[in-house]
């Protein structure tokens, strides 16, 4: 059973920074492709980056040049460095990871709060 933990969420004040975590564990299998999702109050759940096992980013266009995704392979691990944070980034994030890429994300954390006060 795959399993994948986020962690480094919280509060921060606008302009500043907050690195996410999210750590996969049960599986013998390199994830793929891992990435972020964001989903804020009454908005659907929208792509923020994805990073392949190859070094491949695809970023969202609203957070280019102020988040930065990376990842360690060997722990299947991925990170999301989040800079110049603004109000409406404040969202529940939600890490992702699939052995396979382009097939959608089969496993998903449950998600850690981002909130960012004006």
């Amino acid at each position: 059973q795959v399993q994948l933990v986020e962690s480094g969420g919280g509060l921060v004040q606008a302009g500043g920074s907050l690195r996410l975590s999210c750590a996969a564990s049960g599986s013998i299998f390199i994830m793929n492709i891992m990435g972020w999702y964001r989903q804020a109050p009454g908005e659907q759940r929208e792509l923020v980056a994805t990073m392949s096992s190859g070094g491949s980013t695809n970023y969202a266009d609203s957070v280019k040049g102020r988040f930065a995704i990376s990842r360690d392979n060997a722990k299947n691990t991925v990170y999301l460095q989040m800079n110049s944070l603004k109000p409406e980034d404040t969202a529940v994030y939600y890490c992702a990871a699939d052995r396979w890429i382009g097939a959608g994300m089969t496993y998903w954390g449950k998600g850690t709060l981002v909130t960012v006060s004006s």
